[in-house]
């Protein structure tokens, strides 16, 4: 199993739900609305802080846990619906995942998902 991460900005969250129910293997999303700063520098290329020019930009987190065959095409399909080509497009990351219980059933592994 695997869990995806996606941390997209939100005007790009629509256009990427419809990409992944499209999929005929959609496992479910949970999302977080998050503040983030990404790595670059800005205007000028330098940054140097004090303690009130922090700027962080709103962004939204999509969680997904799939089977290993899946995966690769989800996070194809996120990258291709979220991406603009401007900064601040986002990021894919995928993990291993060691055990998955459902709650309600008590399913585990593949079942639960």
């Amino acid at each position: 199993m695997k869990e995806i991460i996606a941390i997209i900005p939100p005007h790009t969250l629509a256009r990427v739900m419809r990409a992944l129910h499209a999929l005929p293997h959609f496992p479910g999303v949970t999302l977080l609305d998050v503040h983030g700063q990404g790595r670059g520098r800005g205007a000028g290329g330098a940054f140097r802080p004090t303690e009130d020019n922090f700027t962080f930009h709103k962004k939204t987190v999509l969680l997904l846990t799939c089977d290993d065959a899946h995966a690769d095409l989800i996070a194809d399909t996120l990258v291709q619906a979220a991406r603009t080509g401007n900064k601040g497009d986002g990021l894919v990351t995928i993990k291993d995942v060691a055990r998955a219980i459902r709650i309600r059933t008590g399913e585990t592994a593949g079942q639960a998902l």
